[in-house]
């Protein structure tokens, strides 16, 4: 049985410090949205809003033209959402033909996409606006998508080849003796095993593409699809000190990453554990 000492108390301690400042900025970010622009440069930053002000969030929400935050947000969800499924799709079988071959030309395979890891992406950029500029890509939501995608497969690849080898054949081999060829095996008996690494990979890169600045304002500027980061700063740019839109702005960029982090947390979790779906 565990006692509670002293030593337990301030582990508590500390642990509630911790978690108050951690917590601190998104107070003040709640707090600030719900202020209104007088109150919000009279009273303290800490202090609780004497009215909720809920039409900043409405004046956020209905903006349109450039400074739209609503087509902002559609951008950033298509552009999130189709490199994800793509991502995952194109990474896990690329990473389960170079486990499961057993031909030579698999591991030099696997050493390039680790290459790709190494190489910094920044050195690529222009090159690589050249090339989506002469391809038509530039400026289309279809072009961003492929770069995203290329840009994280090698890091992709590198996980679920992690995994499948840690991953006996067992199932494999018994969905071929019931008949089933080695893409159907792969899709109904390896592929729903791969929970945990395919939430660590949706989210490590979902959380840069969502959040991500400069690559849409290389390869969308000017385009009539700006993604939510460049919509924000073209808003906040426009505001001034009108801090309570700014966090409102803020707030509504955020909501859907947590909720996604939330919803895949635990297998996140697994994921940096290195298990596998039981």
């Amino acid at each position: 049985m565990n006692r509670y000492t002293r030593l337990t108390f301030l582990r508590e301690i500390l642990m509630i410090i911790a978690t108050a400042i951690f917590v601190l900025p998104l107070y003040l970010l709640i707090v600030g949205s719900l202020k209104s622009t007088s109150e919000m440069s009279t009273s303290s930053a800490i202090a609780l809003p004497s009215h909720l002000e809920w039409s900043n969030f409405i004046e956020v929400l209905t903006t349109t033209g450039k400074n739209s935050v609503v087509i902002g947000f559609i951008n950033s969800v298509i552009i999130t959402g189709v490199t994800l499924v793509l991502l995952i799709l194109l990474s896990s079988m690329t990473a389960y033909v170079i486990v499961r071959s057993t031909r030579r030309w698999a591991n030099i395979v696997f050493y390039l996409f680790l290459v790709g890891i190494i190489l910094p992406t920044q050195l690529g950029i222009v090159p690589l606006y050249l090339g989506a500029r002469a391809l038509g890509l530039s400026g289309s939501l279809v072009g961003l998508i492929i770069i995203y995608t290329g840009t994280f497969l090698p890091l992709s690849v590198f996980l679920y080849a992690t995994f499948f080898r840690s991953h006996p054949r067992d199932y494999e081999e018994a969905a071929a003796l019931d008949g089933a060829g080695p893409f159907r095996a792969f899709w109904h008996a390896v592929l729903p095993l791969m929970g945990p690494v395919t939430a660590t990979v949706a989210i490590l890169s979902g959380l840069v593409v969502w959040n991500d600045f400069f690559t849409p304002l290389i390869f969308l500027g000017g385009s009539d699809y700006p993604t939510l980061p460049v919509v924000m700063y073209e808003y906040i740019g426009g505001l001034n000190s009108a801090w309570n839109k700014i966090f409102a702005v803020v707030i509504v960029a955020l909501i859907p990453i947590m909720i996604f982090y939330m919803v895949t947390q635990k297998r996140l979790m697994q994921g940096f554990a290195g298990g596998t779906k039981e």
